[in-house]
């Protein structure tokens, strides 16, 4: 797809996983299984693709497996990854700040972090790899200036939590901004207030969900990441996530408020 391809997927969405939590990504697991008569170009682009990520990232591969199972039994090729990461230096920094502001005993970000007044930023634009993809699959030829937003945040999430004061993290992959705003809302239970028009989209991405008939907040993100960040320390960690290559275009959208139910 335009972008990157499974390796790339595999391997980025992996350490964004662990990332999100607050953690260091350690060390990558990966098992592929590949289908007989694969192309050797095919899986030599694969590869390719996850050694580039895993170097670009510093997280070294340490242990995979592969398996060739019969034609016709999958569509040429799976991959699977799987990541340790450790407790660092910039989620202690992280939390002390959030403790300076409010009272917070959990030890890890998480989803049900979210209290009343804290701020919610994006740290992109929305729908890039759904579309790219749903392009790519279906023939509409939006790829020509639609490319997949998929790409690791460990470094970016990193500098901003030396900032300090994050709270909730998430990826909004399957289901979108719409998904992960929601979860935030039922797992911290309190309300988000949303400024739709502060929502940054690629101009390329809008006019092809309005094309498709489609709602780019529910489409699928493979390099961006939502954070929940107490109101003190909001415009700081925004104007870190904008002097980075992965979040130059990050925008604060809305913030969370215990006078509504659900997101609005």
């Amino acid at each position: 797809f335009p972008g990157g391809d499974i390796g790339t997927l595999s391997v980025a969405g992996t350490i964004n996983d662990i990332a999100v939590m607050g953690a260091e990504p350690l060390a990558l697991a990966l098992g592929i299984v590949m289908e007989d008569g694969l192309d050797q170009e095919t899986l030599d682009k694969v590869m390719s693709s996850i050694s580039e990520m895993s170097n670009k990232t510093e997280v070294p591969i340490m242990t995979g497996d592969t398996k060739v199972v019969e034609k016709g039994a999958i569509d040429q090729l799976m991959v699977t990854t799987a990541c340790v990461g450790i407790r660092s230096k910039a989620l202690d920094t992280n939390i002390s700040v959030i403790k300076k502001n409010r009272d917070f005993q959990e030890r890890w970000i998480r989803d049900s972090n979210l209290r009343h007044g804290d701020k919610i930023i994006v740290s992109g634009t929305m729908g890039d790899h759904g579309i790219a993809v749903l392009s790519f699959r279906e023939g509409y030829g939006f790829e020509s200036d639609i490319v997949s937003d998929v790409q690791p945040l460990n470094g970016m999430i990193k500098t901003a939590m030396m900032i300090g004061g994050i709270v909730s993290m998430k990826d909004p992959t399957r289901g979108g901004l719409a998904n992960t705003l929601n979860e935030f809302s039922e797992k911290s239970v309190v309300g988000i207030v949303i400024e739709e028009e502060m929502i940054p989209l690629d101009p390329s991405v809008r006019s092809a969900c309005e094309m498709l008939g489609l709602d780019p907040l529910e489409i699928g993100n493979e390099g961006k990441v939502v954070i929940g960040v107490v109101a003190e320390k909001a415009d700081e960690v925004l104007e870190c996530l904008r002097d980075t290559p992965e979040g130059k275009q990050a925008a604060m959208i809305g913030e969370a408020s215990k006078d509504i139910k659900g997101v609005v």
